[in-house]
């Protein structure tokens, strides 16, 4: 044969391995992202936590969807963020599941979107506060200069509980190949964890569970002068009720009572009930306008002397005595604590003719530094 001919042939065959090469890339790319069950529409991993091999996604995602659907266990074992597997009751949620219940518990909860949020691998964690106390001075030359105040370090353990739901499903849900198992799942988890978590971060006890940021002591003291720990509030001026006259005079009090460090770094913000804002949006000031600057496009939010309002279903309406609104930057305030891996246990008997899905996760927060967060009493002083 002509050499000219078969170079030309070995010419095409190279061409034709790498064209069949690309495709196989292409066809693996375009599998990854619209490997069904998915997140919401096309699959879409930006928002879960960190990122993953596609095949990883894929063989994890079909191995969950398999043993949500019809109970096969055969891989979930490699797939535990837990060195036990199944051996206590239950198999660890894959990661990219995890990852989106966690942002899905990110929309829900406004304390989730302000605090500051870390995960461990035990549940022993612990936060260091500086309560500062090293303190320069002036000297002369010659004169002596003695030791300075040593900083004071303050160990604070969150307390954490394990929170747990049971979701319900029927079998012909199951069974029913356009039904989105993990999406389900994690959106009825995500409203009940929610919901659970939500009340404690606001006013847990710390028994078995979060301590809440209006569980400690709050009194009138300033900073510097109450006790480590407590927060300060700013009465209202009328019991259960704003003043008549000037409404806001307790509120401009509340942002300028604290340090230009904590509301000035544009992560200050105000938290309160629907049904506070609700009364407040009907406030006006001494010239007639609205307290309340309010959202006019989607994805804004209401504004409050310049600071945006979060809406929290577990903060405490207007009464008496209540504190019903707080202001502060709740990133160094607060610290909410999640134990990296959730279990689930699928359970096909104890509710027939419902498959439920026993899960569980550990959660712990608290209060971290007392001094980035005021809130309104309303009180007459």
């Amino acid at each position: 044969m002509d050499k000219q001919i078969i170079d030309l042939i070995e010419e095409g065959n190279r061409a034709f391995d790498s064209f069949k090469s690309d495709i196989t890339n292409r066809l693996e790319t375009i599998e990854a992202k619209r490997n069904r069950p998915g997140f919401g529409s096309g699959g879409d991993t930006s928002t879960t936590k960190g990122t993953f091999d596609s095949r990883e996604l894929m063989g994890d995602r079909k191995a969950f969807d398999a043993f949500v659907r019809t109970g096969d266990e055969s891989e979930m074992k490699s797939l535990a963020v837990t060195t036990n597997g199944g051996a206590d009751g239950g198999y660890a949620v894959p990661k990219v599941i995890d990852g989106l219940l966690e942002t899905l518990l990110i929309k829900q909860s406004p304390l989730r979107q302000l605090a500051n949020v870390v995960q461990v691998s035990t549940q022993d964690y612990h936060k260091l506060v500086n309560k500062r106390g090293e303190a320069a001075t002036w000297a002369g030359e010659t004169d002596a200069r003695p030791a300075t105040a040593t900083p004071q370090l303050v160990d604070i353990v969150p307390t954490m509980g394990e929170l747990y739901a049971n979701a319900l499903a029927t079998q012909r849900m199951l069974d029913d190949v356009f039904f989105n198992a993990e999406q389900w799942l994690a959106d009825t988890l995500a409203d009940q964890f929610a919901s659970a978590e939500g009340a404690s971060f606001i006013s847990g006890d710390g028994t078995n569970k979060p301590t809440g940021l209006l569980t400690g002591t709050i009194n009138n003291q300033a900073d510097g002068t109450r006790a480590f720990g407590a927060i300060q509030y700013i009465a209202s001026g009328a019991a259960g009720a704003f003043k008549s006259t000037d409404p806001a005079d307790c509120l401009v009090d509340v942002v300028q009572s604290m340090r230009p460090g904590y509301r000035n770094t544009g992560e200050a913000a105000w938290l309160m009930s629907p049904g506070t804002l609700a009364a407040m949006m009907k406030l006006k000031d001494s010239l007639g306008r609205p307290l309340i600057m309010p959202a006019y496009a989607s994805g804004e939010r209401n504004m409050l002397l310049g600071y945006p309002v979060y809406e929290d279903a577990w903060m405490p309406d207007i009464a008496a005595n209540s504190y019903s609104i707080a202001f502060g930057n709740f990133r160094r305030a607060y610290t909410i604590v999640d134990r990296i891996g959730m279990k689930v246990l699928r359970d096909p008997f104890s509710a027939k003719p419902y498959v439920g899905f026993y899960c569980t996760k550990r959660t712990g927060g608290a209060l971290v530094n007392s001094e980035a967060i005021k809130v309104v009493k309303f009180a007459a002083s």
